[in-house]
């Protein structure tokens, strides 16, 4: 290529030759993959509005748009054309701190006290067997395929519950315990997988509830935004003030976060500070009188997660899948067994057998094949074609991601070193 259009080139990204028959690659600047992003969500939306069985199974619109442009990505790399990537880590990152704290915002005392304890323990109780059986199952299954037990965890609760960053996080904790040195990569490999997974099946199996139970929505049961029965407007002063609000918020977080993760033996995310940090700023702020506002911080919420996905979706690498597509396959398919039948068998029944019961589930399916993120995106699928359900939105993703992120890590570390 001429020095002159790598040069031309440089103001959009880095380009690497390639050498030695490598293929040359490509990594587009963080501005240009944000306009890629921007494409992704006008397409997926676009394609949603105009497909009938999408929008019937609740299938979030950055999933079907990520999935086709990361193929179209993949297919590109696979002809040895060139390697696109893009420079997406830290805005990820800023987008999923940003709407948890917005979730964690929404998480206020008195949202608790309407729910009950008794749903709360049951959420947690579901959390639990969930996680638990993931892993005695994917070990078992890992047998029967020949894969290294510690490899078959990070196909499990790992990647599953936990989503990339445990499974990451977790590949150097299983290597010392003598996995083989591709514990990382199966582990990101499984939880990209299971970030799809999450977000494919938690739409259907609330939809097969809703229409086998004849389920509906209650009509008084708004957002918090609209509850009083005026349209939100959204100010521009007050969107500046609570954007500044959630940047203050996310920064108090990190201390959350250096004391959580300090706990021994237990890993923990970055956004569950951030999450806490949401909470308790919202009740600090509401037992002190400081106004603050709803309409604009939702708006907030739902840019990021919309964002957030977009770039996890169009980002994942297909082609990195392949050297453990085999026995990994195996496992996740009998992980995405045991979700549906855990939604429809279990979490339905244990949260109240009702539309909210429903719509948790959709969110049981997202975390538990995925992650946080995709627990909301299910949900706000489901409840954008069926209804809103304030307690199902605002308690079920935070309180059970909590619940995962505690009991996970420690469950993890002990049935690992019990297995190898």
């Amino acid at each position: 290529m001429s020095e002159s259009a790598v040069k031309l080139l440089s103001y959009f990204g880095t380009y690497t030759p390639g050498e030695a028959g490598a293929v040359s690659a490509f990594k587009f600047e963080y501005l240009t993959t944000l306009g890629f992003a921007a494409i992704v969500i006008f397409l997926g939306r676009a394609i949603v509005a105009h497909s009938a069985p999408l929008r019937k199974f609740a299938i979030p619109a950055p999933v079907v748009s990520g999935l086709i442009f990361s193929i179209v990505i993949s297919l590109i790399k696979g002809s040895g054309l060139v390697a696109l990537s893009f420079d997406a880590a830290v805005v990820k990152d800023l987008c999923q701190n940003l709407f948890f704290l917005c979730v964690g915002f929404g998480f206020s005392t008195r949202m608790l006290k309407r729910a009950g304890s008794s749903l709360c323990v049951k959420i947690a109780i579901g959390a639990c067997l969930l996680i638990t059986l993931q892993d005695v199952i994917g070990v078992l299954v890992g047998n029967l395929v020949g894969l290294h037990p510690l490899l078959s965890l990070q196909c499990s609760s790992a990647a599953m519950s936990g989503g990339v960053g445990t499974a990451s996080a977790f590949g150097p904790i299983f290597q010392k315990m003598g996995a083989p040195d591709s514990a990382t990569t199966v582990g990101v490999a499984a939880g990209t997988l299971g970030n799809v997974m999450g977000s494919l099946i938690g739409g259907p199996v609330a939809a097969f509830l809703i229409s086998r139970h004849h389920l509906k929505s209650d009509p008084n049961d708004k957002p918090e935004a609209i509850a009083s029965g005026a349209v939100p407007e959204l100010n521009n002063s007050r969107m500046i003030s609570m954007f500044a609000m959630c940047l203050l918020l996310a920064a108090l977080g990190m201390p959350i976060y250096c004391l959580l993760d300090n706990i021994p033996k237990i890993e923990m995310p970055k956004f569950i500070g951030c999450l806490f940090a949401g909470a308790i700023g919202r009740n600090v702020m509401e037992a002190a009188n400081i106004k603050f506002y709803t309409p604009e911080v939702d708006a907030i919420e739902h840019m990021f997660l919309e964002l957030y996905l977009a770039l996890v979706l169009m980002t994942i690498d297909i082609t990195a899948l392949a050297p453990v597509a085999g026995q990994m396959s195996v496992i996740l398919a009998a992980q995405a067994v045991l979700i549906a039948l855990f939604g429809i068998f279990v979490s339905f029944n244990l949260f109240g057998r009702d539309y909210g019961a429903a719509v948790m589930t959709a969110g049981n399916c997202g975390w538990g094949c995925g992650s946080g993120p995709n627990a909301v995106a299910n949900e706000k699928a489901v409840m954008d074609q069926y209804g809103w359900h304030n307690i199902a939105w605002v308690l079920y993703p935070s309180f059970a991601v909590i619940i995962d992120d505690i009991y996970n890590p420690i469950f993890l570390s002990l049935f690992g070193g019990f297995v190898a």
